[in-house]
């Protein structure tokens, strides 16, 4: 007997629902483990029908997939990847009139999908209501719950007490597992290790009794791991770990939720001025041409004439999550591997002196790597992420930033503190400017998913880094003519949170987290308008002085107070490179230990920084 209409209907529109993740296939793109990932799926859509028995009583939990579904595949198309935390974040920190700013025309297209797919949904559910053919009853769905209880269990024991390493593994594979991930380990700050499917894993032991490990040949057919990425149903997974980060970010703000630092702007007037603070990325101090570098990599930066680069600024930690807090706040660089600070931010010290504040970021909010970064940025009164591709995905280039740049810098506020962090040149290079700044070839613009271990690729590599650093100076740039173009005392400054290692010489090493000096040394400079020399003479002398002075990115929280007089109870005049009273200070890295920098040395061609010394014991 063929199936009625409204069964078919029904059973397309759950299939299109699950064939989501699967876009990128479609699109002619590879994806990791399909296989996997629909295995997972197949278990999910089991275990629903077989616990409500009836499509019409689980309909209501796909209101979110029909709901999400435009916005995963407009994600999909533009940016490669799906929703995930931090595109939860921005949905929940943006505001309708915000959003209409950023979609411009696509957002009637938008609104017209979003109105197909709720009608879909109500004629899905009508439907489903209507007939009960599709009803899940007798002794198969049973067997079939029986089934998924001894797969749960199996999971469960797995997870306690951990899940034996396959017996065929030899020390051949081990070998090649162990190189691989070496080679692979940090390829940037959201790279996840994941371990070789024939390891052993270790259990939660959670529940502390004592148990064997699961048999390897017991462990479960799919990777659980998967379900987070699958549709419907991996929706809500994706949800509560947005929940999680949530609550981690209200748990870190709720450190420092009392800390004020009663500071006040010293002889400021009601002049109008304008602080910009730009967080660079992933930009390395010898790719620069204003420091030196043979290719012409800042032909508009080097035109400048108020623009006074700092030779030697080092930071302390070659992770944008690590280093970020010791540029924005009081907190040493000696804690910077510790989660969380006890104070707030130079955002706030602005705010205490009369500033409106804003952060604009084309980074992400939400995750492992950038929640500790979010925590500072929730401090401003204006707070704006822009980026919907991630890190290691296409995603929105640095000029989303100046449309938002614009408005504040037209907001009547007559003082304004402006941080905006850039993606800079993040990995992967070439997807971080547009082709007119693809120059030096051959590069890898155009090549999605390029393999960065392979050493075959350092020339390509190479060039798009430099062309990544030729889009940020024409960023910059930009930035620093609207500030012109304001007639207003203003300034910006410019600081990496780190650099990058990329096959120099003959190191072996890229990216960053290997301890060398190409990641530590970092590109910082300081523009300023004709008015702000006029009003601080002082310290445009003193910024000249110490152009070459031994700093570190835990002056800059100093620095940036400085930059508008701002002063507070326990302030260090002493550690801003624009004061007369300005003194150098030990400058340590994080490598095998607090090394101090200004003792060390440089092995080989990846530069690695070895103390001369004994280093300094680190607390994590």
């Amino acid at each position: 007997m063929l199936p009625r209409p409204s069964h078919l209907f029904i059973l397309f529109s759950y299939l299109a629902l699950s064939a989501v993740p699967f876009v990128p296939l479609m699109l002619g793109k590879p994806m990791e483990q399909p296989w996997q990932l629909l295995g997972v799926e197949c278990v999910a859509w089991v275990t629903v029908w077989a616990l409500f028995k009836r499509p019409a009583y689980f309909h209501w939990l796909l209101v979110p997939a029909f709901l999400a579904l435009p916005t995963e595949i407009y994600l999909f198309v533009f940016y490669g990847q799906g929703i995930s935390t931090h595109h939860l974040g921005i949905l929940a920190e943006t505001s309708p009139q915000e959003a209409m700013e950023f979609l411009g025309r696509k957002v009637w297209s938008m609104l017209a999908v979003m109105v197909g797919v709720a009608v879909w949904w109500v004629l899905s559910f009508r439907a489903a209501r209507q007939t009960r053919g599709l009803d899940w009853t007798g002794g198969s769905r049973w067997l079939a719950l029986f089934a998924l209880a001894m797969l749960a269990a199996a999971a469960a024991w797995g997870y306690e007490f951990g899940i034996d390493a396959a017996p065929e593994r030899t020390a051949a594979s081990t070998a090649a597992n162990s190189a691989s991930a070496s080679m692979s380990a940090s390829a940037d700050d959201s790279a996840s290790e994941s371990a070789s499917s024939h390891a052993a894993v270790a259990g939660a032991h959670m529940l502390h009794l004592p148990g064997p490990a699961l048999p390897y040949w017991a462990r479960l057919p799919v990777d659980p791991g998967q379900f987070i990425e699958s549709w419907p149903f991996g929706l809500g997974a994706r949800g509560y770990d947005f929940y999680k980060e949530r609550r981690y970010l209200s748990e870190l703000d709720e450190r420092s939720a009392s800390f004020e630092f009663g500071a006040r702007q010293v002889d400021g007037g009601q002049q109008p001025e304008i602080v910009v603070m730009v967080l660079g990325e992933s930009s390395r101090y010898d790719r620069w041409s204003l420091n030196g570098y043979k290719r012409e990599t800042n032909p508009l930066l080097g035109k400048e004439s108020n623009l006074v680069p700092l030779s030697d600024v080092i930071t302390s930690v070659s992770a944008t999550r690590l280093s970020v807090p010791v540029i924005i706040s009081r907190k040493p660089a000696t804690q910077s591997l510790k989660d969380g600070f006890s104070e707030k931010s130079f955002l706030t010290a602005y705010k205490e002196a009369g500033f409106k504040t804003w952060w604009l970021s084309n980074q992400i909010s939400f995750g492992q790597y950038d929640t500790p970064v979010s925590v500072f940025a929730k401090e401003a009164d204006v707070i704006q992420f822009l980026n919907l591709g991630g890190f290691t995905n296409h995603s929105n280039y640095d000029d989303v930033l100046f449309e938002p740049l614009k408005r504040a810098l037209a907001d009547p506020s007559p003082k304004k503190l402006i941080v905006l962090h850039s993606l800079g040149s993040h990995w992967n290079y070439s997807q971080r400017h547009p082709k007119e700044f693809d120059k030096w070839q051959p590069s890898l613009f155009g090549i999605d998913k390029p393999v960065y271990t392979d050493l075959k690729i350092k020339p390509q590599l190479n060039n798009s880094y430099d062309n990544s650093i030729l889009y940020t100076d024409w960023f910059l740039a930009q930035v620093i003519a609207d500030l012109k173009g304001t007639g207003q005392l203003a300034s910006m400054l410019y600081v990496a949170d780190h650099g990058q290692t990329l096959y120099d010489g003959s190191c072996r090493l890229a990216f960053h987290g290997h301890n060398t000096d190409y990641e530590f040394h970092v590109p910082a400079f300081m523009w300023f308008s004709d008015q702000y020399l006029e009003h601080y003479p002082s310290k445009v002398g003193a910024l000249l002085r110490n152009r070459k002075a031994k700093l570190a990115t835990e002056n800059i929280f100093h620095t940036m107070l400085d930059v508008a007089n701002i002063r507070y109870p326990d302030d260090k005049p002493s550690w801003s490179f624009l004061n007369k009273d300005f003194q150098v200070h030990k400058r340590v890295v994080d490598s095998y230990g607090w090394t101090n920098y200004d003792n060390a040395k440089f092995k080989g061609d990846c530069r690695e920084v070895i103390d001369k010394g004994k280093p300094q014991s680190q607390d994590k």
